[in-house]
């Protein structure tokens, strides 16, 4: 079972460098036997900068394609968010990336991102090319 980080889709949305492999990963989701997930906080983040960006027709889509896919989201409250801090003193992280860290360990999922601050946790990080 995995997470799929924020980096993985904002490199589609905004067509950066990685955005081919990220494709591939999305495109073979439901080839895969596993489970997939997407934390309320990604699709917050990713709802921020796209709206920012003034690409709300993009952004419409993405949410679209999250909700007739087969990732699951996973929601957090005032009490995860509190666990997370401790996680971000622990590892020295971002809250971003703390917050990310706990869905994880609290789910028993790996970890699908480029962020290589994840390495120095507790959770297993893969990146898209893994999959494909």
């Amino acid at each position: 079972m995995y997470l799929i980080d924020t980096n993985i889709f904002l490199e589609i949305l905004l067509e950066q460098e990685k955005s081919k492999e990220c494709e591939e990963l999305i495109s073979r989701l439901n080839q895969i036997e596993e489970y997939f997930y997407v934390s309320s906080f990604t699709l917050h983040s990713i709802e921020v900068v796209m709206t920012k960006q003034n690409k709300t027709d993009a952004l419409k889509e993405f949410l679209l394609d999250i909700l007739s896919s087969r990732i699951i989201e996973i929601g957090t409250n005032a009490m995860d968010e509190l666990n997370a801090l401790k996680i971000m003193r622990k590892f020295n992280l971002d809250f971003d990336d703390a917050l990310q860290t706990y869905i994880c360990e609290n789910h028993k999922l790996k970890i699908i991102s480029f962020d290589r601050h994840f390495d120095k946790t507790s959770i297993k990080r893969l990146e898209p090319k893994s999959f494909i």
